[in-house]
């Protein structure tokens, strides 16, 4: 009887050892300083919420609206072979940001989405809205109500490009545009594109086009789908699904000051889980 007391003992102890283990195994939000104004971080497999700061805040978005227009067209299930046009109403009369794609540029629409996606073209993702079926509006209309199928009280959509600083979202909310964009196997393919020569032929030219997220091009990281922003006012922005260390995560990383800072953030968030 007493052996059978002292091996029930050790099993507890040991099985105390390994539950404080764990215990200190897990992340300590407070060791996590990030420069993002806003931040989420999420276990993908779990579910679970590893750090957030300000994550209901609502803050202007930039580029990172380009992951819903391209929901709305997919969702529209629009032939992603005709033929857009490039013209003068995609002129960016907002910031007056410069774009290399010509006026008159005839481009596929399965092109106009790799290049709004990837490379965050401005051009591209104005002529995606506009050859919507109503137009302008009638996408702007969808984006909407999309946002709010997604569960995403808080966001507000006036334009497709991201240059409006009326689009605002909160860290919370882009978790949900996140989960959403990952269910779709065009948006993760062209956002894991580290580059890509585009050759138009109506004007004939060619441009090489590359991703404006550099942990793509890292496989350590091994990113999975990417959007980043920026603008003056939304700062410098990040919404990434990744799986560095074998760990799949989910990261929205808002108002960053400095063109480095989200990576900069997201490798502190990587050191961190490491810890």
């Amino acid at each position: 009887m007493g052996c059978w007391i002292r091996a029930i003992a050790l099993v507890g102890g040991l099985m105390g050892l390994l539950g404080s283990q764990t215990a200190l195994a897990t992340p300590d939000p407070a060791k996590l300083q990030l420069k993002s104004g806003s931040a989420l971080v999420m276990d993908v497999n779990t579910g679970k919420t590893l750090y957030q700061k300000n994550p209901t805040r609502v803050r202007p978005i930039a580029s990172l609206t380009k992951l819903m227009t391209a929901l709305v067209v997919l969702d529209a299930r629009q032939n992603l072979n005709q033929t857009l046009t490039i013209d003068q109403n995609d002129r960016d009369n907002i910031k007056h940001t410069y774009s290399r794609v010509r006026m008159g540029t005839q481009v596929s629409r399965r092109d106009a989405l790799h290049l709004a996606l990837m490379s965050s073209e401005n051009r591209m993702a104005s002529a995606l809205a506009r050859h919507y079926p109503g137009g302008r509006s009638a996408f702007i209309r969808a984006m909407n109500n999309k946002a709010r199928q997604l569960g995403m009280r808080n966001t507000r959509y006036y334009d497709s490009t991201g240059l409006s600083t009326r689009n605002v979202s909160t860290a919370q909310d882009l978790a949900k545009l996140l989960s959403a964009a990952y269910r779709q196997p065009l948006i993760r393919e062209f956002t894991q594109d580290t580059s890509r020569e585009m050759r138009f032929h109506k004007p004939a030219y060619s441009l090489m086009f590359n991703n404006t997220n550099p942990l793509v091009k890292n496989p350590d990281w091994d990113v999975r789908l990417s959007k980043t922003g920026y603008t003056d006012e939304a700062g410098r922005c990040l919404l990434m699904r990744a799986r560095p260390d074998q760990q799949e995560l989910a990261i929205v990383l808002l108002n960053s000051v400095g063109k480095r800072t989200p990576v900069g953030d997201a490798n502190r968030i990587r050191k961190w889980l490491k810890s």
